[in-house]
């Protein structure tokens, strides 16, 4: 199992230090196979639609040293997720952080809450 701030993630954070760009806050789930890597720029077989989570700052060792997403995403149909991301937008965008698990199959209108924390030290 992997969970990366992937090199486009690492963009995200350069822009906004800037003031350009949008909060990665869109939680996106997926179906496919794979091990998450660096260069990864999507999730492994996305399933639609997207859902805005809660941002919030964290304090892990120092104040504030960990940006965290919390956001639920809903199965419409019957399937298995096997990995999930954050991205900057509702569609397409800029994929933040990306982690790959064992799968957990859903029923439709099963629900998972996924909480994602990036800490920076």
């Amino acid at each position: 199992m992997a969970t990366l701030l992937v090199n486009s993630g690492k963009a995200v954070v350069t822009n906004r230090i800037l003031g350009n760009g949008t909060v990665p806050s869109y939680v996106a789930w997926g179906t496919g196979t794979g091990t998450t890597a660096a260069t990864d720029t999507t999730l492994f077989t996305e399933v639609t639609p997207r859902v805005s989570g809660t941002a919030t700052q964290q304090t892990t060792s120092v104040t504030n040293d960990t940006y965290q997403v919390v956001g639920t995403q809903t199965a419409g149909t019957s399937e298995t997720i096997t990995n999930a991301g954050l991205f900057d937008a509702s569609t397409s965008g800029n994929l933040f952080v990306k982690g790959d698990f064992t799968g957990v199959p859903l029923n439709s209108g099963d629900s998972i809450q996924f909480t994602f924390k990036v800490q920076f030290s």
